[in-house]
């Protein structure tokens, strides 16, 4: 892959996750970009990057740029990855793929016209054990599907004094909680099982309606040490919380719990399928842990161990049994799937990572989930 370079528009929490993964293939970062160069250039060069682009447009004209990867506030993903298509640039962006479906729907057309590799970072499809439970479903292993269940839960918003941009849905959107970690469940669900979600029935809540907004800049999951003259109060108008029942194709059933507020949960994504032969279950804070729930005898616990998985999870488990893999390793599960694709050259060929078209899907459940809360009721996924 080393043909391949890259440049990293975005450098708060997310886009040295990014640079971090791509070193790790081998591929060079030419650069980066930020909303301010001033403040990336300090970022960069811990990151050994020495170049910062002065703008945007800079950095699609760089002719030696053959990826973008976008890891802006979600305001600026639309406008910017349309651009880096326009100028022939493949995309990795980060979720959501754009602020509504009519921008992401854009996106999707314009990807297919101009025939470039388009990615959305739905990075925990690649923990190995998530792969494995894909195949456990897949070669029939839970039999038919009854029920799909768990949760997201978060703390880093927990207090009033707690800010982020993503509480502004100027810059995040109008949905928080549910579009910045509910759709990680759901694109896992989808992946795991197979299956569509057709209608969706919500209630979320606000439960800190005002916060204390810091008078200067933080980042994603920085601890905070203002004092009160540091902050000044604003209303939110996105979720803290969200419950949501699930209908998905083929009459399986599911409920989905998504917190940003749940004390002691830093980053707990968790899920268990429930078959008609046998159950599974995993959580993101013991992702070296697959679940396997029976019946009729005793109940198993299998630990990713590379000699015991199936060849599509043997080839996103980067250690053998007993070496722990985590949060960044699927940065490199997922990038390395879309490099691959692209070198390559087969654009035909169905992707082993989630797509642009990945990314419209999600939207548009989220725009039902939207619409669910606010009429109470059940409320169908428009495709």
């Amino acid at each position: 892959m080393g043909d391949l370079k890259a440049a990293v528009v975005g450098m708060g929490f997310i886009g040295p996750a990014h640079v971090e993964a791509l070193r790790r293939l081998g591929i060079e970062v030419l650069g980066v970009g930020s909303s301010s160069p001033k403040r990336a250039r300090p970022r960069a060069e811990a990151l050994g990057i020495p170049n910062v682009y002065e703008s945007y447009e800079e950095l699609l004209a760089d002719a030696d740029v053959d990826v973008v990867h976008i890891c802006t506030p979600n305001c600026f993903h639309f406008p910017m990855a349309k651009a880096a298509l326009e100028a022939g640039k493949h995309v990795v962006c980060e979720k959501p793929l754009a602020t509504n479906s009519q921008k992401s729907a854009e996106l999707m057309r314009l990807a297919r016209e101009r025939g470039v590799v388009n990615a959305v970072n739905y990075n925990i499809r690649f923990y190995p054990l998530c792969q494995e439970a894909r195949t456990m479903v897949q070669r029939g292993d839970l039999g038919s599907i009854y029920i799909i269940h768990g949760s997201y839960l978060q703390d880093w918003l927990f207090y009033d004094t707690d800010w982020n941009w993503r509480l502004e849905p100027e810059l995040g959107g109008s949905l928080r909680a549910v579009a910045d970690i509910g759709s990680h469940w759901m694109d896992l669900m989808t992946f795991i099982t197979g299956l569509r979600v057709e209608a969706v029935l919500a209630d979320t809540a606000t439960f800190i309606p005002i916060r204390r907004k810091p008078v200067v800049p933080i980042d994603t999951f920085v601890g905070k040490e203002l004092r009160p003259e540091h902050y000044e109060e604003k209303p939110i108008r996105t979720e803290d919380y969200a419950s949501i029942l699930l209908a998905f194709e083929g009459g399986a059933k599911g409920v989905l719990t998504v917190s940003q507020v749940s004390a002691g949960r830093k980053n707990c994504l968790s899920f268990e399928i429930d078959g008609s032969k046998e159950a599974i279950a995993w959580n993101s804070e013991r992702p070296n842990e697959l679940w396997l729930g029976h019946r009729d005898r005793a109940n198993e616990l299998l630990v990713k161990d590379p000699a015991l998985l199936s060849s599509p999870a043997k080839a996103f488990a980067g250690y053998p049994g007993g070496h722990n893999e985590g949060f960044p390793d699927t940065f490199k599960g997922l990038c390395g799937a879309v490099y691959r694709y692209i070198q390559r050259g087969d654009y035909t060929a169905t992707p082993d990572f989630p797509t642009f078209a990945d990314g419209h899907e999600e939207i548009l459940i989220c725009e039902a989930i939207e619409r669910s809360a606010r009429v109470g009721g059940w409320v169908e996924v428009e495709r």
